[in-house]
């Protein structure tokens, strides 16, 4: 009889292994309970709503049982395209989106480092919970912060110019469409950016040390630890982030553009949300908006396997799946 046939073959019967699962979760039931909440985040909010996609190909009225409604296809797909709205917001949503990424995503990084270089423990805890208290500020106190300094009557900002002797009028910022964009950008940095240190410091301490040892020996200053080390160090959590990152792209912000948007400028930052919600809520036209949706979702999920698929290629050993 050849070797290879004279193995004995163990299976684990089911109920063993159901057993022991059960086990486990007795001996952490505490942390299963505190993974609970989580969960029923994710199903209530993300799952079950999936089955509300359909809409997006039927003709939905209100009051209508969603399978009760007549089958069009992808006719709603065709009179959203067709619209000069959506195709606004659409462009609206990939120019501030890359904005917000361009700008917004190194930001964190840069900030952590910055954060890593203070020698002192109490300082730096004070400077890292400074920049991120503003995460937990809602966005409407963001507008009114940014309205009491950008007002052209009482503004913070005119109170500054007339100090250097400047007595003409202040242009309205938040008003302007030329500013429109760049003040997104600002106060989005501003508010989120603190929070992105924390992933990036919480890698940076996992850093062995004796590497900066060994370099400081070398002769290596801060500056080549900085680059060298740190950074080469965190380069899988930098490429996690920003596919992640990559994957909100068409997500630019609904409650920062609803709070700041007015009519002067709601042509330059009109996004896909906003515009949903405006379909939607206000003119009822639910299968249009929740193709925009779907098309919103659908373009996200590609961004983020096109980016795994590139961040696999340049390291195998980065990306997410």
């Amino acid at each position: 009889m050849d070797k290879s046939t004279n193995q004995v073959i163990t299976t684990v019967p089911r109920s063993t292994v159901w057993s022991r699962l059960i086990a486990y979760m007795k001996r952490d039931w505490m942390l299963y309970v505190m993974f609970l909440p989580g969960l029923a985040y994710f199903v209530i909010f993300k799952y079950l709503p999936m089955y509300g996609v359909t809409i997006a190909f039927k003709d939905y009225k209100i009051g209508m049982e969603i399978l009760e409604a007549p089958w069009v296809g992808f006719k709603h797909f065709a009179d959203l395209f067709g619209r000069t709205a959506f195709q606004r917001a659409f462009w609206n949503n990939i120019i501030i989106s890359i904005l917000k990424l361009v700008v917004g995503f190194p930001f964190p990084i840069i900030l952590s480092l910055m954060i890593n270089e203070i020698r002192s423990s109490k300082a730096k805890k004070f400077v890292q919970t400074s920049v991120i208290l503003p995460n937990f500020v809602s966005w409407v106190v963001v507008y009114g912060l940014f309205y009491a300094i950008l007002s052209p009557n009482a503004g913070v900002l005119k109170d500054i110019l007339g100090l250097f002797g400047y007595s003409g009028s202040v242009p309205n910022l938040l008003a302007s469409q030329s500013a429109a964009r760049p003040i997104i950008v600002l106060s989005h940095v501003w508010k989120g950016a603190g929070m992105g240190t924390i992933v990036y410091l919480a890698a940076i301490t996992g850093i062995d040390q004796g590497l900066y040892e060994a370099a400081a020996i070398d002769g290596a200053g801060r500056w080549r630890q900085m680059w060298h080390i740190t950074l080469s160090s965190i380069r899988s959590t930098i490429v996690v982030l920003l596919i992640f990152r990559l994957g909100e792209m068409m997500y630019a912000g609904f409650d920062q553009v609803f709070v700041f948007s007015n009519d002067a400028i709601i042509s330059k930052i009109d996004i896909i949300d906003t515009y949903v919600y405006r379909l939607g809520l206000q003119d009822r036209k639910y299968g249009i908006s929740t193709a925009a949706g779907l098309f919103q979702s659908l373009i996200g999920l590609c961004l983020v396997l096109f980016t795994n698929w590139i961040a696999k290629k340049v390291d195998p050993d980065s990306g997410i799946m």
